[in-house]
């Protein structure tokens, strides 16, 4: 049977800005408590698959940013619009999540 947390789907969202926080753990953290909770709370199946698809595509799009340094500094301004991207969006989200509206992360790719 599932339960109803709010506030666990919340701090799931949020764990991604342990990145600016504390340089890693921001992957790791919320795919732990994804595999962990998604049998065991309402919707949590579908914020872990979005956060992580997210993730997943910002880490492709960084790595795409690499090259293009080279190519007329593109590559930095690639890299302060998914740095904004990237803190602000599991912000909105939480605030969506609480609100219990759906999440939604821009450029996301879907791989799960």
């Amino acid at each position: 049977m599932q339960k109803e947390n709010k506030q666990l789907l919340v701090i799931t969202h949020l764990s991604q800005l342990l990145d600016v926080v504390t340089g890693f753990g921001g992957f790791i953290v919320p795919l732990i408590i994804w595999l962990t909770q998604k049998d065991t709370v309402v919707n949590m199946d579908e914020n872990g698959k979005a956060i992580m698809n997210f993730r997943i595509s910002m880490f492709l799009y960084f790595i795409i940013c690499i090259p293009m340094i080279l190519l007329f500094g593109l590559g930095l301004l690639g890299f302060l619009g998914l740095g904004i991207l990237t803190f602000v969006f599991p912000i909105v989200n939480a605030v969506r999540v609480s609100n219990d509206e759906q999440p939604y992360y821009p450029m996301s790719i879907k791989f799960l």
